[in-house]
C-alpha cells in the first residue's frame, strides 16, 4: 500500500487523497483454507488497482468513476456495491456526514479470476477516503473496513483477500491467523487468465457435497493439500524453487481429484509444463479463473508466458517474490 497504517488526526480541509493496493493469488490452500487447513498467499504486485478520491460541494454528493459505474454512488448498481461501502463505511469509521467525494478507481485486477479484485479495490478506496481527510488507517482498522466491503461481495469472506491485497511477502492463513513467510533468494512466478471467469461458489459447492458423500475421502485430501501448503512455506525459506515446483505440481492433481479444475485450466496447465515450468496448478476457487506458475529466472518466465498465451490464456502477468539474484 503506498498508505501507511499508523495512527493520525484528520485535517480541517479536506484535500485529494489516493492509494493503490494489487492483486494475490493463492500459492497452495485453496478450498482446503475452508475446511481449516493453511494457506499460502503470494502478492502479485505488478497488477494494482488506484484510487484517487477529490472533495466536491455537498450538493454534488458523492460520485464515483470506474470501469463498471460512472455517476452518483446512489445509483451505483449492485456490482459495485462493495465500493460504495468502501467510502461509506471509512467515512462511518471516522465520523464524518458532512463532506462529499469523487471517487475514482482505476484497476488491473481482473474480476472472478480469484485475484482479490473485491478486496484490493476495497483497499485502495478506504484508505484513499482516509488519506483524503488527512487519516492514515493502522492496519487492523484497514482490515476491518476491507472485510465489511467483502462482506458485501461475497457473504463470509475468510479474510484471506483482505490479507493478501495489502501484503508486500507472501503471507501464512491459517485459522483466522496472518503471519507472514520468510524467503530466500528470489522466485518467479506467472500468472496465467483462462478468459472464462471462476466459479468460484459453484466449486465451493461442489466440494461441499462431495464431502457430505464422502467425509473421509475429502477430509484426506483437504489433509495432504494442507500438508503441501507446510512443504511449500518451507521451500520459501529454504529458496528451493525445484521443491516448490514439485508441491504446486501435486496440488494441481488433488484439486483436480475434487473437481474444480476445468478444461481451460488443465490446458494451460499443460502449456506450462511443457515449456520446462517447474510447477504449474489452477490458483483460486477454480472451474475458470487463472493458473499459476513457477519459472527458474526471468528469461524463463518470458518463455513461460509466451506459451501460456499460444495456449489460449487471454493475459498474463509476471510477480516476483524475494530477494532479486
Amino acid at each position: 500500500m503506498t498508505s501507511n497504517h499508523s495512527a493520525s488526526a484528520r485535517t480541517t480541509t479536506p484535500r485529494v487523497g489516493s492509494s493503490t493496493s494489487h492483486g494475490k493469488t493463492i500459492l497452495i490452500g485453496e478450498h482446503a483454507v475452508v475446511y481449516g487447513a493453511p494457506a499460502l498467499v503470494l502478492p502479485v504486485n505488478d497488477v494494482r488497482v488506484t484510487a484517487t478520491v477529490t472533495p466536491t460541494p455537498d450538493r454534488d454528493g458523492h460520485g464515483l468513476e470506474s470501469a463498471v459505474h460512472t455517476g452518483p454512488l446512489d445509483l451505483a448498481p449492485a456490482a459495485v456495491m462493495p465500493t460504495v461501502t468502501a467510502v461509506t463505511a471509512t467515512l462511518r469509521h471516522l465520523g464524518v456526514t458532512d463532506q462529499h467525494f469523487h471517487v475514482r478507481v482505476d484497476s488491473d485486477v481482473p474480476t472472478a479470476r480469484g485475484m482479490g479484485s473485491s478486496a484490493a479495490v476495497a483497499a485502495a478506496v478506504t484508505a484513499a477516503v482516509a488519506d483524503a481527510l488527512g487519516v492514515t488507517l493502522d492496519a487492523q482498522t484497514h482490515h476491518d473496513l476491507i472485510q465489511e466491503c467483502e462482506r458485501v461481495a461475497h457473504g463470509r469472506p475468510s479474510g484471506l483477500d483482505a490479507r493478501g491485497v495489502v501484503a508486500d511477502v507472501p503471507v501464512w492463513f491459517e485459522d483466522g491467523r496472518i503471519e507472514p513467510v520468510d524467503v530466500t533468494g528470489e522466485f518467479v512466478f506467472v500468472v496465467a487468465d483462462t478468459g472464462v471467469p471462476g466459479h468460484t461458489r459453484d466449486a465451493v459447492a461442489a466440494v461441499r457435497e462431495h464431502h457430505d458423500r464422502a467425509p473421509a475421502e475429502v477430509d484426506a485430501v483437504i489433509g495432504q493439500i494442507g500438508d503441501l501448503a507446510r512443504r511449500a512455506r518451507g521451500t520459501l525459506v529454504d529458496g528451493d524453487a525445484q521443491a516448490l515446483g514439485a508441491t504446486m505440481d501435486a496440488a494441481h492433481a488433488l484439486l483436480t481429484t475434487l473437481d474444480v479444475s476445468s478444461d481451460d485450466l488443465d490446458r494451460l496447465v499443460g502449456a506450462a509444463r511443457s515449456a520446462d515450468a517447474l510447477g504449474a496448478k489452477l490458483t483460486g476457487g477454480g472451474r475458470g479463473g487463472c493458473v499459476l506458475t513457477l519459472a527458474a529466472d526471468g528469461d524463463h518466465a518470458v518463455r513461460i508466458a509466451e506459451a501460456l498465451r499460444a495456449a489460449g490464456a487471454t493475459a498474463t502477468w509476471t510477480t516476483r517474490i524475494g530477494d532479486r539474484a
